[in-house]
């Protein structure tokens, strides 16, 4: 039905993705406060390097994911208190890995980490918080110096979010990334181990199950294929890191649910439609992540 005569719907804010490409929290606070303050991010498409303006203003933008696995610059710095003020939604996804040297290099040690969790909960609430164990990786190597997997720590962080009231875990497999695979050559006697879909399903029915004993729910990122083999009464759910719905909960309407066709569907991606403003080039991830799809760069920076 169309609007009556004389009226005009208010557009739609956008949702700030900060960052699929990298770890702004990070990294990249002082470049992302400056974007703010300018009114506009200036992004380049990685594929064909055109460059598009996004708006950065409170009158335009709703909320803003954040995406890391260090929220100690962020929190240190102020800079979620001072985008409260000026009128921004700030939602967090927290990926929080078992301790794992190997696959995981650069990341603060583990009590660090939950110290973090912590603080963002008291800070900024539970509900704005999802925790990403993300992703799961199984290894063969020699020795035990090498562990089998990386879910050694998985119900101490479970155990940790419990307490904040985080209700909200997401997870998926590793990606058989071909640069993943070259980096894993290049070690000595370590490869990945890609487990069956039965055992993929029985690891998540586990998992799921320790988490619905702690008032958390699991959902999986992109897993379409394993989440369709699992029964109804599992409750795990297909997960949305850009959750438009829940973002309406808590910061009200004004923006779009519709799915973001531009990430993987297929592949069972439930996230709303968003604007992500890293840049792979120009805001490159020093953690150096082992199974990461990004190129790792080097020694840490903070500029």
């Amino acid at each position: 039905m169309k609007a009556a005569s004389g009226t005009r719907r208010s557009p739609r804010k956008i949702v700030l993705s900060a960052s699929r490409r990298t770890d702004i929290p990070a990294f990249y606070m002082p470049w992302f406060t400056a974007g703010i303050r300018s009114g506009h991010f200036e992004v380049i498409n990685p594929y064909n390097r055109s460059v598009t303006r996004v708006p950065s203003d409170p009158e335009t933008v709703h909320s803003v994911v954040f995406w890391s696995k260090d929220f100690g610059p962020f929190l240190s710095g102020g800079y979620g208190e001072s985008l409260e003020k000026k009128g921004y939604g700030l939602f967090f996804n927290f990926t929080v890995n078992s301790v794992h040297p190997l696959l995981e290099p650069n990341v603060p040690p583990l009590i660090g980490r939950l110290e973090q969790m912590k603080a963002l909960s008291e800070r900024f609430g539970p509900a704005c918080i999802q925790w990403r164990f993300d992703p799961i990786c199984h290894l063969e190597g020699k020795g035990p110096a090498s562990p089998p997997d990386n879910l050694g720590d998985f119900r101490r962080i479970a155990d940790a979010a419990a307490k904040c009231g985080i209700s909200r875990c997401i997870t998926s497999f590793v990606d058989e990334y071909a640069k993943v695979h070259r980096r894993m050559a290049a070690l000595d006697g370590v490869a990945l181990r890609i487990p069956s879909m039965e055992r993929k399903r029985r690891l998540l029915s586990e998992m799921a199950e320790r988490l619905d004993r702690r008032n958390i729910r699991l959902y999986t990122c992109c897993e379409r294929e394993v989440l369709e083999g699992l029964p109804p009464q599992s409750g795990i759910g297909r997960a949305a890191c850009i959750p438009g719905k829940l973002l309406v909960s808590l910061y009200g309407e004004g923006i779009s649910t519709a799915r973001d066709t531009g990430q993987r569907a297929r592949q069972g991606c439930g996230c709303s439609v968003s604007r992500d403003i890293g840049s792979y080039a120009l805001h490159p991830c020093h953690h150096n992540c082992l199974y990461c799809y990004a190129n790792p760069r080097g020694p840490a920076s903070r500029s």
